[in-house]
């Protein structure tokens, strides 16, 4: 069987019998895309409570690397914003810094889950 045939047939959308489709899996390695904490919440939200809308998405793993970009935008912005307030200020005192951080950092996980992964 030739390689090059079945390369062809498969990217021109040509149906492939079962032994080309088992030489085309030799030959064409999967992309596994990897996703950061808030491109893999959205998935999941997607798979489980709005399929129709990962359906519809044209590109998902370009969609979901911008819901990772994003979150990672609105979190640099938003722990700037905090960590300057007068209510998230530090002291020095190890517990009470900590307490602060954690502060910070639930409330941007809650408004980047609220404004971008959990979104209809």
């Amino acid at each position: 069987m030739n390689t090059a045939e079945v390369l062809r047939k498969a990217e021109a959308g040509e149906g492939l019998t079962v032994e080309e489709v088992k030489v085309y899996q030799t030959l064409v390695t999967p992309v596994k895309h990897t996703y950061g904490k808030y491109g893999t919440l959205a998935k999941k939200y997607l798979e489980e409570h709005n399929p129709a809308k990962l359906w519809t998405i044209e590109n998902i793993p370009e969609y979901l690397h911008g819901v990772d970009a994003a979150a990672d935008r609105m979190y640099e912005a938003m722990y700037e914003k905090l960590s300057a307030s007068e209510q998230f200020k530090k002291n020095g005192d190890f517990m009470h810094d900590l307490q602060v951080e954690t502060e910070i950092r639930n409330r941007i996980d809650t408004e980047i889950l609220n404004e971008i992964v959990y979104v209809d």
